[in-house]
Formats: C-alpha cells, sequence, structure tokens
C-alpha cells in the first residue's frame, strides 16, 4: 500500500530509535521510515510509522488532542526526537531522516499543532515564530524552511485575485452543500499554472521540500492531481466547517470571519481581490 493516502494530513522521512534494555541510550534502527499522521475513517487522529522499503504500517498510534507532544531529545545526539504521552510512561522514539536537517524543528512544530489542536492544517512556511514546540527549550524557535523566499505584497495580491477568479462564481450564490474541492480543482488550476507562469514563484515555498527548485507547470499539474492535494484540500474543507480557523486565516492577510465557513473564506478572498485591483491598499498586515 502507498504510503500516503488522501487523509494524510502530515508525512516526513523519520526512522524509528529504540532504549537500550536497563539504560537511558537510545539508539537509532537502521530502517527507512515515515512518520505519517492521519484523520481515519473514524475520525481520530493516527500517528503512524511507515516502512518506506515495505511500505507497510509498522505502528498506529490513536492520539487525542492535549494528551501527546512531539519534543527534541538533544541528550541523545543527533536528530532525535520522543512522542511522550501526559496520560502514560509511553515513550515512542524517533530521527529524522530527511537529507537536510533545516526543517527537523518546522515538522515538529507542525506535529504539536496537530496534537494540541483538532483540525489543524499545516501550512509550510506560515508559522507563528512566537509559538513554543511543546518542552521545548524557551529559547527555541520555529525555523522557517530554507530558501523560501517570502511572496511580496504584489504576488499575494496576484493570487489572491486568480483564486476569486475559480472562486467567484461559486462564492457569488453560495449553496449550503459548496465544497473547496469543487473549487480547487486541477481543471481549475492546470490553465492557471500555463497562463500565469508567475504564480509559480509565489506558491513554491508551501510545495513539498523534494521539488526542482523552479517546478515545471506539469510537474504542479501532477502534485494538484494527486491524492494527497485532493486529500489537503478536503481536509482544510473540513477544518473550515468547523468554524475554528479566524487565527489562521489571518496570517493569510484575510478577516477572521473568513475562517468561520467555506462560503465565508470564498467570499473573504473574492472581496480582497476585488478591493486590491480597484487600486486601494488593503493588504493586512500584522
Amino acid at each position: 500500500m502507498p504510503l500516503t493516502e488522501r487523509s494524510t494530513i502530515l508525512a516526513f522521512k523519520a526512522g524509528r530509535a529504540f532504549r537500550r534494555e536497563g539504560t537511558n541510550i537510545v539508539e537509532p534502527s537502521v530502517d527507512k521510515g515515515a512518520i505519517v499522521i492521519e484523520r481515519g475513517e473514524d475520525e481520530l487522529l493516527h500517528f503512524m510509522w511507515k516502512n518506506r522499503e515495505s511500505e507497510e504500517t509498522e505502528e498506529d498510534l490513536i492520539l487525542f488532542p492535549t494528551d501527546a507532544s512531539f519534543v527534541s531529545v538533544p541528550q541523545a545526539g543527533g536528530r532525535v526526537y520522543v512522542l511522550k504521552f501526559s496520560s502514560s510512561d509511553q515513550r515512542h522514539f524517533f530521527w529524522m531522516q530527511d537529507a537536510s536537517s533545516e526543517r527537523d524543528e518546522e515538522f515538529a512544530f507542525h506535529v504539536n499543532r496537530l496534537l494540541q489542536i483538532p483540525g489543524y492544517i499545516p501550512v509550510w512556511g506560515v508559522t507563528d515564530s512566537t509559538s513554543q514546540t511543546p518542552g521545548a527549550s524557551t529559547s527555541a524557535q520555529v525555523a522557517a524552511p530554507a530558501g523560501a523566499s517570502q511572496p511580496t505584497p504584489e504576488q499575494l495580491s496576484q493570487l489572491r485575485s486568480l483564486v476569486a477568479q475559480m472562486s467567484d462564481a461559486a462564492a457569488a450564490q453560495p449553496a449550503p452543500d459548496l465544497s473547496l474541492t469543487d473549487v480547487l480543482t486541477a481543471e481549475n488550476l492546470n490553465p492557471l499554472f500555463v497562463s500565469h507562469p508567475e504564480l509559480i514563484q509565489t506558491i513554491f515555498p508551501h510545495l513539498p521540500p523534494d521539488l526542482p527548485a523552479s517546478p515545471s507547470p506539469e510537474v504542479l499539474s501532477q502534485i494538484v492531481s494527486s491524492p494527497q492535494f485532493r486529500g489537503a484540500v478536503a481536509s482544510f474543507d473540513r477544518a473550515l466547517r468547523t468554524g475554528l480557523l479566524g487565527d489562521l486565516v489571518t496570517q493569510l492577510g484575510l478577516p477572521e470571519e473568513a475562517g468561520t465557513s467555506v462560503e465565508a473564506f470564498l467570499r473573504a478572498v473574492r472581496e480582497q481581490a476585488q478591493g486590491n485591483g480597484s487600486g486601494g491598499e488593503r493588504m493586512d498586515t500584522d
């Protein structure tokens, strides 16, 4: 079976590590693996470790909000993290296997947000620099992805305008069953990558880290056609329906009420794009 499914929320390369019996020494296993976090059919959060060679799930832990944290273990040396529980003495050790360590803290940041905030959706490069990873040193800060340049206000304005073009008709007459999966489709997105190639550089910091430095429209077409992308859109759609994403959408320059529903999100995107298009300076900054 594949490493990720449509229900995958977060996945990154990591191996397992085990405590040597009778000691506090943690030894990494050489097996190549990945930590995969999914929302199961039971609507519960599943923290899984999958073997990247056999593609088999060898650990599947059900997590409840605020019961666990994913923190660095500096005493172990290397890039070792532990998943620990407040309700028990369970400890599960892992070591980061990505070629670069530059995104380790960002992965841990999103894991902890998922463990603390129901409905949280990871947004790469958009993190709260004032937030602490639970259990980490008070001096630790979440690092932004290496090499990821921040989009300019003009690029953000253009991106909102393009998204508004896709959602304008739907948002004008919102239906009760309106879904982001009906708007952010490959059929709607692919023409934009060809007609607006500058859009690629705007969204590049938020794409998977193993892509080419300048992905082509063909590569992006494969991404938006993939089950992982459709699953992420569906997860974001579900999260919007909780009405609890006000803090997240403000980081995108949208009003807090845009995080209360799918219709409110699309309406806010359209209104902001129309405002920017009229020449007014409506870009919100924090």
